[in-house]
């Protein structure tokens, strides 16, 4: 198979079709330069507009990653965190843009970053860094950082991350838990709201695929639904706590 022709087709009609979700400079560009089949094992149907899973984690269809992207607006030489590597395309599509050494990636999942690496390696992009951290932290031995995107749905954006975020930067994120909204930060405040998306939660450690079930995290089901009984409402809208004491 040809893969640039048909991958040259996608980023068309993500480009200029009924989508119309990235824009031809620098997105649609670096999207027409990344070999997708290279992080998809999916063959033929790499460079159609569908998700995937893999090792339990959501594989972004190419106009989701896109508009991930797009909204991040990334300038070529600017400092990249990507919270969130799984198997490393939408961070092929950023270092295409701002080159291979600026962009550092975390996942909370091993098994995903040993997947991330070897497959940015076999696309051309071995000057990524991808390491195995909890996303929350961010990575503040490279920090900071002019753009940070989060690849997984949260509350509020973790303090951590805000302290990273270089003075001018841009941090992109899904928020919220069932009503999730896919917004931009720049100095703490919101300036762009993109629109609805659908992300599952950014785990924490003990949370993430094959790991062993936190006591913690039963002690908190169980203490949030007494609270829950207590006043009435469901904790669904509170559970995560970034910035507790």
């Amino acid at each position: 198979m040809e893969f640039a022709a048909v991958r040259a087709d996608m980023v068309d009609s993500l480009e200029h079709d009924t989508k119309s979700v990235i824009s031809a400079a620098p997105v649609g560009d670096a999207m027409r330069q990344v070999p997708r089949h290279d992080f998809v094992d999916a063959d033929h149907r790499a460079y159609m507009d569908q998700s995937f899973t893999h090792r339990g984690s959501t594989v972004l269809a190419p106009s989701i990653a896109g508009r991930l992207v797009q909204a991040l607006a990334p300038e070529p030489g600017d400092s990249v965190l990507i919270v969130g590597s799984g198997v490393g395309y939408t961070v092929a599509v950023l270092a295409e843009i701002v080159g291979a050494k600026h962009v550092q990636a975390v996942d909370i999942s091993r098994d995903l970053v040993l997947d991330a690496r070897r497959n940015l390696r076999t696309a051309g992009y071995e000057a990524v860094l991808v390491d195995c951290r909890d996303g929350a932290e961010g990575f503040p031995e490279y920090a900071p950082f002019d753009r940070i995107l989060l690849e997984a749905a949260v509350s509020e954006i973790p303090r951590a991350l805000r302290d990273q975020l270089a003075e001018g930067g841009r941090l992109v994120a899904p928020r919220g838990q069932a009503d999730q909204r896919l917004v931009a930060f720049e100095k703490g405040s919101e300036v762009a709201d993109f629109g609805p998306v659908g992300f599952k939660p950014l785990l924490v450690d003990g949370e993430q695929p094959g790991s062993i079930t936190r006591n913690r995290t039963d002690r908190e089901d169980r203490t949030h639904a007494a609270r829950a009984a207590e006043r009435g409402r469901g904790w669904e809208h509170d559970w995560i706590e970034w910035d507790g004491p």
